[in-house]
């Protein structure tokens, strides 16, 4: 499936989600909720993926987790917070660039309208 595919598929779901319960639930639910609707349209997805860190020498196993990971294409972070930081940017681009992705969607469940809640990052 093709990136925009995906992210089409993704943000319609997450539209559902955030019109259904609105803002103010906690982000395990958004992400419980949100991976519901993705498998519904019978998207492969991991949720909280593991990503490795590797610095010469020093290994982690699980440096990081991806909220979700769909198709193995695209990452998904979900954030419950008033606005977006910098911080949360960087989260998503370090994401993208240990998973080997070209595509993230950052979704922030905490705004009134989801529209002002979606940042869209590319490497």
């Amino acid at each position: 499936m093709e990136i925009n595919k995906i992210t089409h598929e993704l943000l319609d779901s997450a539209y559902k989600v955030h019109s259904a319960l609105g803002p103010g639930l906690l982000e395990s639910a958004c992400q419980a909720c949100l991976a519901y609707e993705l498998r519904k349209k019978g998207l492969n997805i991991e949720v909280e993926k593991a990503l490795p860190l590797i610095y010469e020498e020093v290994h982690l196993e699980t440096g990081y987790r991806i909220d979700i990971f769909v198709e193995n294409k695209v990452v998904v972070e979900l954030k419950t917070v008033e606005a977006f930081t910098d911080v949360h940017t960087a989260q998503v681009l370090t994401y993208l660039k240990l998973s080997k992705s070209q595509v993230g969607l950052l979704l922030n469940f905490h705004t009134k309208s989801l529209k002002n809640g979606i940042k869209r990052l590319i490497l």
